[in-house]
């Protein structure tokens, strides 16, 4: 299967309430890479990259992991893998 890339803004209370590490360790769960980072504007910027339905899976993972709550709108991309990811990280 092709790996895809992922590429998601969070909007909600999705600031200093833990979003960014309860991802970190969603992912751990599932064959992802990426990074997850605030935006100055408020929001949350994840992109992932892997299989899609793994993806999506991760996806469900990340709402499933108390977040749903915190979030408001989701805008979400899909687009061609780059390779550039070796984890999944917290970029500040």
């Amino acid at each position: 299967m092709p790996r895809v890339r992922l590429h998601v803004f969070y909007a909600g209370r999705v600031q200093g309430v833990g979003f960014r590490y309860a991802a970190k360790q969603a992912a751990a769960g599932y064959e992802v890479t990426g990074t997850v980072r605030n935006l100055n504007d408020g929001r949350v910027e994840l992109v992932a990259e892997g299989e899609r339905a793994e993806l999506e899976t991760f996806q469900d993972g990340i709402r499933e992991a108390g977040l749903r709550r915190l979030i408001r709108d989701e805008q979400v991309l899909w687009s061609e893998a780059s390779g550039e990811f070796r984890g999944f990280e917290i970029v500040r």
